[in-house]
């Protein structure tokens, strides 16, 4: 068994973790990128706001002295790595590349996402819907329904956040709750066929993110069975890369394996906190 593998080979695998990660990962096209950055950190720029004023003839312009100010996002470095026993194969063939490229791209991708998450999860945003609005009009807890999501447009609104590139992230139980609301899956309400599909892409001008329990953390929940999950716009979140994602594969003698091992290097922030909501479901 010969101890390398050619060039050719690891640029072949390295492609094909990439094309994976793209595809797994579900919150880097979600959020402002910024790739290729050097340094530690990287700082993303916030521009404040300003009102214009009357002109009178003859006179300075006023300026609208909009205040400057940056977040700063920190790098943080990860690995994805699994062995490839040479007694199991007689060479890294195509089913175990296969596989080997699906394990460690979803590892890149849900630990990419995770980072997206936190990011969300420390924003001190001002816009938060409670778990106990519903569409009944009862006070008690729920859980997703169409009455929150129309609480955290109206917040999103309240704050000119733009109608374009809206995003909800929520969790697989977030998203029975809503299929159980008739106005999420009426066509009566809505041109969706939630329970045909059973999920929903859009509604009320977001575009909904679902994912599951995650052992990186995913969307927590606490003793009362509350869970956040969160409305936000594309600009409001940055994501900076200092390395893109990357694989090597080396031969370990002592392991008598190929160790292949994907690696990212990436920061997450909050950008503007008035375009995120916080939504408490309880479940």
């Amino acid at each position: 068994m010969a101890q390398s593998i050619t060039n050719a080979f690891v640029t072949l695998f390295d492609a094909e973790v990439k094309q994976a990660f793209q595809a797994e990962s579900v919150l880097r096209s979600a959020v402002r990128l910024r790739s290729g950055v050097s340094g530690n950190t990287y700082k993303f720029p916030k521009l404040g706001k300003g009102s214009a004023t009357v002109r009178i003839p003859q006179t300075d312009v006023t300026p609208l002295n909009v205040t400057y100010s940056q977040v700063t996002a920190t790098m943080s470095d990860y690995n994805a790595a699994e062995y490839s026993d040479i007694f199991h194969q007689a060479k890294v063939n195509f089913d175990e590349r296969s596989e080997l490229v699906q394990v460690v791209s979803k590892a890149i991708g849900r630990r990419l996402d995770q980072l997206i998450i936190d990011a969300l999860a420390g924003a001190s945003s001002p816009n938060t819907v409670a778990n106990t609005i519903v569409t009944s009009g009862s006070a008690a807890a729920s859980n997703l329904n169409v009455g929150k999501l129309i609480a955290a447009k109206k917040a999103m609104d309240a704050k000119n956040v733009p109608l374009d590139d809206r995003h909800i992230l929520i969790h697989a139980n977030s998203l029975a709750g809503l299929l159980a609301d008739e106005r999420a899956i009426s066509g009566d309400y809505a041109a969706i066929k939630g329970l045909v599909s059973g999920d929903i892409n859009t509604f009320l001008g977001f575009k909904f993110i679902t994912i599951g329990d995650r052992d990186e953390g995913g969307l927590s929940i606490d003793g009362s069975s509350d869970r956040n999950v969160y409305a936000f716009h594309r600009s409001a979140i940055g994501m900076a890369e200092n390395m893109a994602q990357k694989t090597e594969i080396n031969y370990v003698p002592e392991k008598t394996s190929f160790l292949v091992n994907s690696m990212f290097s990436a920061g997450s922030i909050a950008i503007d906190d008035e375009g995120i909501t916080k939504v408490t479901c309880r479940e």
